[in-house]
């Protein structure tokens, strides 16, 4: 008998995948943590097919199979998180040069044990895992085994996955299913009704699966946790008794100053209820070190920044590289008032330019907002306009690195040439053709920025959620944030919308994603106002007969990339179908 013996019956490729991850942990952890994502990458294809409540999300990869929220909804938080654990020890087993260690091959083959249970309990249309199995470490063997290479692994991950089924490509057309198919759905339907209907008793050790993700998280922006000092530390001036108190984790700058502390929940409760304990650690290593560290809370699932000398509590995506950190500590000195420094007249002079870029430079300074919104008719200067603020953030010591985004190639490559003339120190890299290349100013499309935060080297993300201090966003509308709001809930930066939509025509949602009221962005200057100031020209109408008007549009003729651009458009609440055939 083996952990993942239930397995075998109904879902002979996930056990023998999972047997491939358990026969490497000791030997081979590296391999083991490989075998564990691509035994989770079976499940999850196997649900997909066989569970008609799951929809397909816009890309087939595991990482977006697992953040679709019908997944989130039927798998739960807790199979959800270790999911996540998974995919990112299986992703540092093959992608990243640093030494796998054995500790992350049992975290790996653990958790992959509570989602095969999980998956049998809920799935299986025969015989069920017993209601108190548990994981034995005992039964995993200690033979010797040759060691897969990275190269190794990633020609194995090509192969495997060439050999997948395309979900796509099986589900496009559900009329199209085949009558097997349909038939194993309703069993798996029947079978999951059934299952609900059962307590579910197991224990799934979801303390640990949040330790676990809060030490990846950790690993991930470079904090290799392998120091007594970097968890339990011990402080004195704690409100208790003794006055001792143990920090989990302390992030510690190259002159042995904590940079930043880490309070860990470990309980299901939100993360925020370890605030004011982390503010009382945070003022014990200030008396200590002479320097106040950045606040974090986590529980795993959620975390929270809090520097406390600048800004209230805020939710992030993950942990701050060292030197994100230490420019954050840094600037609480460097930063200068922005109100009181000069804006280069050599990249703006017109006067609405100005007060926009004074209106931002106040909501930052003055209202301590993160966000703002400006409305700018086309042909105005908006790109020169936020050169300018950049150039003013910049000789402030507000804003080190700046990304710019934009929804075509065709805008990058404007944008790339007008940082490169009016702000060149900047050193402006075009992203969607300079991958690898570093400067302060980056501009992209989204789906280019969308893969580069995806992407891991030596165990580290290139761009850690502080990497950028401004992000840009060119053409902020709605469709924009419906398809790629992962970007900006990433990077824990100042954030800057840019439209030429007119400001009463702006939806509500966009407004409320810069925390603006309905109606009244951060600055506005419209075309009526800029062909009064004699600035642009109204447009002119010409008649030009085009077949749609003639013929119509019909949906069916349209192509994959068109029928996905309508579907995104906003057809408002009232309107259940776009208004095409």
């Amino acid at each position: 008998m083996t952990n993942f013996a239930f397995l075998e019956a109904e879902w002979p490729s996930l056990y023998e995948a999972a047997e491939k991850a358990s026969n490497a942990v000791y030997p081979d952890p590296r391999t083991a943590c490989f075998y564990a994502r691509r035994a989770l990458e079976l499940a999850v294809q196997w649900m997909y097919k066989h569970d008609y409540s799951l929809l397909l999300p816009y890309q087939e990869n595991l990482s977006a199979l697992i953040h679709e929220p019908t997944f989130k909804k039927v798998a739960g938080e807790a199979i959800f998180n270790k999911a996540r654990v998974i995919i990112r020890l299986g992703n540092q087993a093959v992608h990243s040069n640093s030494t796998v260690l054995l500790h992350d091959s049992l975290t790996a083959i653990n958790e992959l044990f509570h989602i095969s249970y999980w998956l049998a309990r809920t799935y299986a249309r025969k015989e069920k895992p017993e209601p108190g199995l548990s994981f034995n470490p005992d039964e995993l063997p200690k033979t010797t085994v040759p060691r897969q290479t990275m190269e190794q692994l990633r020609n194995l991950e090509a192969s495997l996955r060439e050999k997948d089924e395309k979900l796509s490509e099986l589900l496009s057309d559900k009329s199209a299913l085949d009558e097997e198919l349909k038939r194993l759905r309703a069993e798996v339907a029947k079978a999951k009704e059934a299952s609900a209907l059962l307590t579910d008793t197991h224990d799934y050790s979801e303390a640990e699966t949040r330790k676990s993700l809060i030490d990846l998280l950790l690993k991930e922006a470079g904090w290799p946790l392998d120091r007594a000092q970097d968890r339990e530390f011990e402080v004195a001036g704690m409100p208790n008794e003794k006055g001792i108190g143990f920090v989990d984790y302390v992030l510690w700058g190259d002159d042995g100053k904590p940079l930043a502390l880490v309070e860990a929940k470990r309980t299901t409760r939100d993360p925020r209820v370890g605030q004011q304990q982390a503010k009382l650690y945070a003022d014990c290593l200030e008396n200590q070190f002479g320097q106040r560290p950045v606040i974090f809370y986590s529980n795993g699932y959620e975390t929270w920044v809090w520097d406390d000398s600048m800004y209230p509590p805020r939710q992030v995506q993950g942990f701050y590289k060292k030197s994100e950190l230490e420019l954050l500590i840094q600037r609480r000195k460097s930063r200068r008032p922005l109100s009181e420094s000069e804006i280069n007249s050599a990249i703006v002079e017109r006067y609405y330019q100005t007060r926009a870029i004074r209106r931002i430079g106040e909501a930052f300074e003055k209202d301590n907002d993160r966000k703002a919104l400006i409305v700018m008719a086309t042909g105005a200067g908006k790109t020169r306009t936020v050169i300018a603020l950049c150039d003013l953030l910049m000789r402030c010591n507000w804003v080190k690195r700046v990304l710019f985004l934009a929804d075509r190639v065709a805008l990058v490559n404007q944008a790339v040439n007008a940082f490169k003339k009016h702000l060149p120190d900047s050193a402006p890299v075009n992203l969607v053709t300079e991958k690898d290349t570093d400067g302060r100013v980056f501009v992209s499309t989204y789906p280019t920025m969308m893969k580069q935060i995806e992407e891991i080297n030596s165990g580290q993300r290139r761009f850690g959620v502080g990497h950028f201090d401004i992000v840009i966003i060119d053409e902020a509308h709605r469709s924009v944030f419906k398809k790629y709001k992962a970007i900006f809930d990433y990077f824990d930066s100042l954030l800057v919308g840019l439209t030429a939509t007119p400001k009463n025509e702006i939806e509500r949602n966009t407004y409320s994603l810069f925390d603006l009221e309905p109606g009244v962005p951060t600055d506005a200057y419209q075309l009526e106002e800029a062909v009064k100031d004699g600035f642009l020209v109204p447009p002119q109408a010409v008649s030009v007969p085009l077949k749609f008007q003639r013929q119509g549009i019909n949906y069916d003729d349209l192509s994959d990339e068109d029928k996905e651009q309508w579907e995104s458009l906003d057809w408002g609440m009232k309107t259940e179908k776009s208004p095409i055939g």
